[in-house]
């Protein structure tokens, strides 16, 4: 069996170490990186030969990070959020020239995907909507990157509500009103273990993607 070369960056953090065990885990996938705040990335990219670099990091750094993994002509995997629209037309590009992908994910959650799916589909028939996303108090960002990217979906200026608690990991709530009735689309990720059959379903296609794409409903 030839097995896909994998780089973890940001091993360490929370959602790095599951990727860790998970990419041990797989008998088709070869760990062979792991990179955090002070390593050379690039270095390791090159030495390691690594096909894949899965990127768990921080938002002030991840278009860094992106432009070093494609440049050193890895395929990349991106599950740290605040990447800007304006950043998206250079990633495209460095995708073409270094003919290589690159998938940019706000959740790996199968659940959370279906949630956005059904929450799109929802928005057609009621008028009225609002999201509550709910996460652990670590969190950089807020709106979440989901609750941003459902927003988009569901196609209105949608209000979003952020919750930021210890005891939280990652939760939204889309709760949708029409006449005389509402209707609630919840999805839970009660452990960081429920991103990880995305994170290594991303792996495992990320050479077969085209260029760069976002959102891991695309490779459902």
């Amino acid at each position: 069996m030839v097995k896909i070369k994998v780089l973890v960056n940001g091993a360490n953090g929370k959602m790095g170490s599951e990727t860790v065990k998970a990419v041990l885990n797989a008998a088709d996938l070869d760990l062979v990186g792991r990179a955090d705040i002070h390593d050379d990335l690039a270095a390791l990219i090159r030495e390691t030969k690594a096909e894949v670099v899965v990127d768990f990091t921080h938002p002030a750094s991840v278009i860094k990070n992106i432009k070093t993994i494609l440049s050193n002509k890895a395929h990349a995997v991106i599950g740290t959020t605040g990447i800007a629209p304006k950043d998206l037309i250079e990633i495209k590009k460095l995708c073409q020239k270094n003919k290589v992908n690159c998938l940019i994910a706000p959740n790996f959650a199968i659940g959370a995907v279906l949630m956005m799916k059904f929450a799109e589909e929802a928005a057609q028939y009621l008028p009225k909507a609002e999201i509550i996303e709910l996460h652990h108090d670590g969190k950089v960002d807020k709106p979440s990157g989901t609750a941003l990217k459902t927003a988009e979906m569901m196609g209105g200026k949608i209000p979003i509500h952020s919750v930021r608690l210890p005891g939280l990991v990652a939760h939204q709530e889309v709760i949708l009103g029409g006449v005389g009735q509402t209707l609630t689309i919840r999805h839970d990720s009660i452990s960081r273990e429920s991103f990880m059959p995305g994170v290594i379903l991303a792996i495992r296609k990320a050479a077969g993607i085209k260029g760069l794409v976002l959102g891991l409903e695309n490779l459902l």
